[in-house]
């Protein structure tokens, strides 16, 4: 056993038998090939926050591009800490962290109320405190595991699916509902024309070539849309060649009492969706986040969001779009990811690396991104299936959490009149079916997990750290990875050939 957790904590290369898919270390091609496909996926989603605040202070194009350098370098580092992990610090799963987009509306306010340079000092002053307090809490906050059973986990996976569509919409139609090119029929025909090229590629490519699909699509959706004026290259006038962003060179920290409250009550929102997003992922890769997984993932967003703070970025939380990544692609490597991770840092420190990323339309994202968070809820769906729905109680529960969870998504000023502190976790789908999934299972249910399945974290017979699930030798089958044929361990199902069976196993 000694032996097996050290190969879980180094990796193992292609091929081995005793190897789980999480800890494979691909070839080196392979690792770029899918990580950079990672970075396509969550690019926006990254540089999206540091504009919007950038904007909001008026920074000049220097002290952006600065910020947006930071914001990727820190994604990166705190990306690493999740993959690979150090301590017990990091999941040690295709984890990827960034930037998140929750953190915008309570620092769009912290800017309403100082000017510039004090603004942005409290603003890392606040993420500095927010991160190391969800560093210390991690472990108790872990402790909510058990009160996750497949009947909360299916219902939270398929909200956190549900809750990204706006997103893919918005960049396909535009978020200005003004502009003269909203949901013109260029945008919504690059988007529609990229949903479907991803789904036809991954239905007919092969090995490797399936695995990169969307990037494939993304290539393809980009170079169609050059010569129709769709894409936007002016980064490259702005970016330097090479900067390295130094300790609180945008600004030292400084300490607001209510700022503080509002940066940590976005932390411990974003500690809740990461505690979703590893039991999403924990089922589509075949290994069950315990909480031993949860407390060190959520150390490693405390730490990510306090080194952020240092560096001049915000507060670090999941990407489920990579979640959905991983379920469409069924590249389970969390060097994968960790390759994602070195790469965003590169992005970071060469910021004309990252202008040509910054090259794929929106609508293209977009389009590729409705497939991605399609997965997501069909994990969540999967999960269900899990569940007693034939019991009257449980369909309650799944009705009631996903009735609350989509108000923001379908109505997002619903909670307008709210105070600003409680909107900070109204305003977020997630968050709120999440919460409304945990009350109504322990209203109908208790604590009787048994009843719908009880969650793999919070059995008697669990396994030891470093340990992969055991599966019946008769009911196994390989898995294939990559285009050489070689095999990534034992799952419980064969692969499906059709992009709906993938979805509908969700990895």
């Amino acid at each position: 056993m000694p032996l097996f957790i050290s190969r879980r904590n180094r990796g193992t290369r292609n091929g081995r038998q005793d190897s789980h898919p999480v800890d494979e270390v691909l070839p080196p091609g392979k690792l770029l090939a899918y990580g950079v496909q990672h970075i396509a996926a969550m690019y926006a989603g990254v540089v999206a926050p540091p504009l919007i605040i950038g904007q909001a202070l008026g920074l000049d194009p220097l002290r952006m591009t600065l910020l947006i350098g930071a914001s990727l370098l820190t994604a990166g580092i705190a990306t690493l800490l999740q993959a690979v992990g150090v301590w017990r610090v990091g999941a040690r799963m295709p984890f990827v962290n960034g930037v998140t987009f929750g953190s915008v509306a309570p620092i769009l306010a912290i800017v309403a109320q100082h000017d510039q340079q004090q603004a942005l000092s409290i603003v890392y002053g606040s993420v500095l405190i927010a991160g190391i307090l969800a560093f210390i809490a991690a472990p108790y906050f872990s402790r909510l595991v058990r009160f996750f059973p497949p009947l909360v986990n299916g219902t939270v996976i398929t909200l956190i699916g549900l809750s990204l569509f706006p997103v893919a919409i918005g960049w396909i139609a535009g978020n200005d509902s003004e502009a003269a090119d909203f949901a013109s029929p260029l945008r919504v025909g690059l988007g529609a024309g990229t949903f479907v090229l991803v789904l036809l590629l991954n239905r007919f490519l092969k090995g490797f070539w399936n695995r990169i699909a969307l990037l494939i699509g993304l290539v393809i959706g980009t170079l169609v849309a050059w010569p129709l004026g769709a894409v936007d290259s002016s980064t490259f006038a702005q970016a330097p060649i090479f900067d390295v962003p130094m300790p609180f060179e945008l600004a030292a920290p400084a300490f607001s009492l209510t700022a503080t409250i509002s940066i940590c009550i976005v932390m411990l929102v974003a500690m809740m969706e990461s505690t979703a997003d590893m039991i999403a992922l924990g089922e589509i890769v075949d290994r069950p986040a315990d909480e031993q997984t949860i407390a060190a993932g959520l150390r490693a967003d405390g730490a990510g969001s306090a080194l952020s703070a240092v560096f001049g970025g915000f507060t670090c939380s999941a990407f489920a779009q990579n979640v959905g990544l991983v379920a469409l692609t069924r590249v389970k490597s969390r060097f994968v990811v960790a390759a994602a991770g070195g790469v965003l840092i590169m992005l970071g420190l060469f910021p004309i690396v990252g202008a040509v990323v910054s090259l794929v339309p929106q609508p293209v994202l977009g389009g590729a991104a409705l497939v991605l968070f399609g997965s997501v809820a069909s994990s969540g769906m999967r999960t269900l299936g899990k569940a007693d729905l034939g019991n009257p109680l449980n369909s309650l529960v799944v009705a009631g959490a996903v009735g609350v969870g989509m108000i923001p998504i379908v109505s997002p000023d619903f909670y307008e009149h709210f105070p600003a502190a409680l909107r900070t976790v109204l305003d977020s789908g997630i968050s709120t079916g999440c919460l409304a999934a945990l009350a109504l299972n322990l209203l109908f249910n208790g604590t009787r997990g048994s009843e719908q399945g009880e969650h793999p974290a919070s059995g008697a017979d669990e396994a030891p750290e470093g340990a992969a699930a055991v599966v019946p030798a008769d009911t196994a089958e390989p898995e294939e990875v990559g285009a050489g044929g070689t095999q990534a361990g034992p799952v419980p199902t064969p692969r499906p050939n059709s992009v709906a069976q993938d979805t509908e196993r969700g990895g």
